[in-house]
């Protein structure tokens, strides 16, 4: 597990730049934190990276929207799943060519891969997020590794 210390949203947008630099089809990233922690502001950053044209905002009532980018990107806010067994169809989502990107994953924990990107977004104070990115699968693990060194170069 990698920690990073944000004390801007430059720091955010950053994060997702080098992200975005490394992922391809088939990853997975999950999103944890608390409300207004900057799950969404994270995903919006990813997305421009990645080349999504659209604004992006948080899918929490529609669960899931999709983008078209230079590889498609699906955002997935699994907030108003919260003690439901409802299955979207979420195996769809998580395939070999696009990528998934998923706040509030712990309400499908029983619907996930086994390999992603975890990052957790803990907010410390208005100007603070303490930032946890650990990974399962070997791509997902380099990966995290060579954002951590490149962003605390």
């Amino acid at each position: 597990m990698h920690t990073l210390k944000f004390n801007s949203l430059a720091d955010t947008e950053r994060l997702a730049k080098l992200l975005s630099g490394k992922i391809s089809g088939g990853t997975v990233i999950l999103l944890s934190g608390d409300l207004g922690s900057g799950k969404t502001t994270f995903s919006q950053f990813l997305g421009k990276y990645l080349g999504v044209k659209r604004h992006m905002t948080s899918p929490t009532f529609n669960i899931i929207k999709s983008y078209n980018a230079d590889v498609k990107l699906h955002h997935m806010d699994c907030y108003r799943l919260e003690d439901s067994e409802e299955d979207l169809g979420f195996d769809e989502y998580f395939n070999d060519t696009d990528i998934a990107l998923v706040e509030w994953p712990q309400f499908i924990a029983e619907f996930l891969p086994e390999d992603a990107i975890k990052i957790n977004i803990q907010y410390e104070n208005e100007n603070e997020r303490l930032v946890t990115i650990e990974a399962t699968g070997d791509n997902n693990i380099k990966i995290a590794e060579d954002v951590y060194d490149k962003f605390t170069a």
